[in-house]
């Protein structure tokens, strides 16, 4: 995932791996030989229309919104299409209340009319407060789950490993973010929620309880959620 720092000079750039304590408890149980959380890649502000979410200084917001604004005026100046002179009109409407495009109420033609503009708050943002560098793991955390992602575990001798996926995705598509292999010969998803795995003390402790569900490909991943995926190879 590709993250936009606006107007955040204390945030390096570059890789970073988001330490989240819930995959510390499971790695505390099963003590793997490694472990591996979610990496994003923090991008400056003049790569962010290539970056999945943006995050920016609580200060600089109104910032976001004057650029989407400048760029709605501009190009309603010279549009010659009805439709899209109406979406522009929308638009500007939203962003003048100081929202972000994101909040608007588009439909599915509106959003494809705007999927080609260079607009900043059409994507996932997430304003962050000056007392919140201090904790940037809790603080990139919290940007995840705003911008749609959920991250599922799995865990064994070898490796302790937290996955991203976007909320709603399957264990169909769960089992692709590990490896296309497993997803094409998917069999079944073995589910522990994380509560039960830490209530039961580990993976055994678990299944003797009856906590362990046998999953479909449609099964919709819960947030951390500890996944085993049986798969023909």
């Amino acid at each position: 995932m590709k993250i936009s720092v606006f107007a955040v000079p204390d945030i390096p750039l570059g890789k970073r791996n988001i330490k989240d304590r819930r995959l510390d408890e499971v790695d505390s149980i099963t003590k793997a030989k490694k472990k591996t959380y979610i990496q994003v890649e923090l991008v400056g502000e003049d790569a962010a229309s290539d970056a999945d979410a943006i995050l920016v200084a609580e200060s600089s917001r109104t910032d976001l919104v004057l650029k989407d604004l400048e760029f709605v005026e501009t190009r309603l100046g010279r549009s010659t299409q009805d439709a899209e002179k109406a979406l522009l009109n929308k638009l500007k409407a939203v962003l003048e209340k100081e929202d972000f495009v994101s909040q608007a109420a588009l439909n599915e033609e509106e959003k494809q009319l705007i999927a080609s503009y260079g607009l900043y708050t059409k994507k996932p943002i997430t304003v962050v407060k000056e007392s919140e560098l201090a904790e940037l793991d809790a603080l990139f955390l919290r940007m995840l789950s705003e911008s749609g992602f959920a991250s599922f575990f799995t865990t064994g001798e070898k490796e302790t490993r937290a996955w991203l996926i976007k909320k709603g995705a399957t264990a169909w598509d769960a089992a692709g973010a590990i490896h296309s292999d497993i997803q094409r010969g998917f069999i079944r998803a073995e589910i522990i929620s994380l509560p039960d795995f830490i209530q039961a003390g580990g993976e055994n402790s678990a299944k003797q309880a009856g906590k362990l569900r046998l999953e479909q490909k449609d099964y919709i991943m819960q947030d951390c959620d500890l996944a085993n995926f049986r798969f023909n190879k």
